[in-house]
């Protein structure tokens, strides 16, 4: 659990500064359970520059709670939480100091949204907040005051989690709650998680993720790891300690997220897809006058038309273009390359395993089998749904290389390849990605394409 804190002050000497305006969002990672926003009387004079820069004077105060009118309020919406604020040794000192002169000890663990950035937005111009969320195409109203800096913030917060790839963030924070550890067995877990699509990660006692999984309903295949007596699921139940997780808003970002992440991980339990998620793929073999397609299991040195997670698949996916690129079965895994292969009996083949048909015209045929795997465009994006309302997401493919994913609200935030990037969690391409996308795609399973390709 987090809150999102922004404090404005009166400005002053090191420790003698006081409160104006106080905004603070509780987030669990997902959605705002509570918030307060509030101007606070100070009783004590507002330095001339903080006036001009916050817009708030000393008149505006006069009638405005006092800090310790708020403060149980604050401790009730901060309890079990982490601070998140931009340049956080700022505001929580601030908040520290308030509630020491009443007397109270306030603590808390804390993150700075200005450190994740330096390290997760490495290129950025500025780790101003203004400056940083306006780059990254994040909306910010009411600069300098407390709601609109907190907001932004948040924002920014979220886009971070994302972009967390390893999940640092996360395990830290599961770590330094650990003694919060869940009671009774399970039950409280199962009623925090949505019944949505996104990527779980189960960690153990030292915070430690230890598997990935996703779903579409992620509070139901959790209930299955808890409640099944296969090897895997008891290992989960014995490890278990707390669990994350992150909504994605539709299946195929959650695939992407999952196998890029269980790969970035290495956790304990994801034996199979640690490496490699479609073991199986169908290639050209161009040694022989007929080309022919070979299924195997995959090879790092050679290169494949698609890939596929177990040889049945493959091997329906080849009968498929057998019968679309009228190709011979005995040209492929499929037959027996000394004898005449039954679709030449009923005029399926055009007779290449007989010679009837040479094998230029039969190649080249074949080869038509790779411009309809291709992308639709050169560059291009994949709109389709976010994570809440009015939010989509994209997936970037850049120059026939995917590039990674990311979501938007605003249409501006994807306009140029330089505010899609600012707004992308990238993700290394490989065949398995290739192999998801080219999937959804064939399936028309997401809303639009953008062809970012001049005209």
């Amino acid at each position: 659990m987090f809150a999102i804190l922004d404090i404005e002050t009166t400005g002053g000497k090191f420790n003698e500064e006081g409160i104006t305006e106080i905004a603070i969002y509780r987030y669990d990672g997902q959605v705002i359970l509570d918030k307060i926003s509030s101007l606070v009387n100070p009783n004590r004079k507002i330095q001339p520059f903080v006036e001009r820069l916050t817009g708030i004077n000393g008149k505006m105060l006069v009638n405005a709670p006092k800090f310790f009118e708020l403060a149980k309020r604050i401790v009730e919406i901060t309890e079990g939480c982490v601070i998140v604020a931009h340049n956080a040794e700022f505001d929580y000192r601030i908040l520290q100091t308030e509630f020491r002169r009443l007397g109270y000890s306030f603590e808390s663990k804390s993150l700075c949204t200005v450190a994740l950035a330096q390290k997760l937005l490495p290129e950025a111009e500025s780790y101003k907040l203004g400056k940083l969320v306006r780059s990254l195409g994040i909306p910010i109203t009411d600069r300098h005051r407390a709601h609109g800096d907190a907001l932004a913030t948040l924002e920014l917060f979220k886009l971070l989690l994302e972009k967390d790839s390893g999940k640092e963030i996360i395990s830290m924070y599961i770590k330094e709650l650990n003694s919060n550890k869940v009671a009774p067995k399970f039950l409280n877990i199962i009623e925090e998680l949505p019944s949505e699509i996104g990527v779980y990660y189960i960690h153990d006692l030292d915070g430690t993720i230890f598997y990935i999984g996703k779903s579409k309903n992620i509070k139901k295949r959790v209930l299955s790891h808890l409640t099944a007596e296969t090897s895997k699921a008891q290992k989960i139940q014995k490890k278990l300690a707390r669990l994350s997780f992150e909504l994605t808003g539709n299946e195929c970002i959650a695939l992407l997220k999952e196998q890029n992440e269980i790969k970035k991980n290495q956790p304990d339990l994801n034996h199979a897809m640690k490496y490699r998620h479609f073991e199986i793929g169908i290639r050209i073999d161009w040694s022989s006058p007929y080309h022919h397609l070979v299924i195997e299991q995959v090879k790092q040195e050679e290169e494949y038309l698609e890939v596929f997670k177990n040889k049945k698949t493959a091997n329906r996916k080849l009968r498929v273009w057998l019968d679309k690129f009228t190709l011979c079965e005995s040209k492929t895994s499929l037959g027996n390359p000394k004898k005449a292969c039954f679709g030449n009996g009923i005029k399926k083949c055009n007779g290449a395993c007989v010679g009837d048909e040479s094998s230029h015209i039969y190649n080249k045929r074949l080869l038509k089998i790779e411009k309809s795997l291709s992308y639709p465009h050169k560059n291009m994006l994949i709109i389709d749904k976010g994570k809440t309302k009015g939010e989509q997401s994209f997936i970037y493919i850049k120059n026939t290389v995917f590039q990674g994913y990311g979501y938007f609200s605003l249409n501006h935030q994807i306009k140029t390849s330089d505010a899609i990037e600012k707004r992308l969690i990238p993700i290394t391409n490989n065949r398995d990605s290739q192999a998801l996308i080219r999937g959804f795609i064939g399936r028309k399973r997401f809303k639009k394409i953008i062809n970012l390709d001049p005209s």
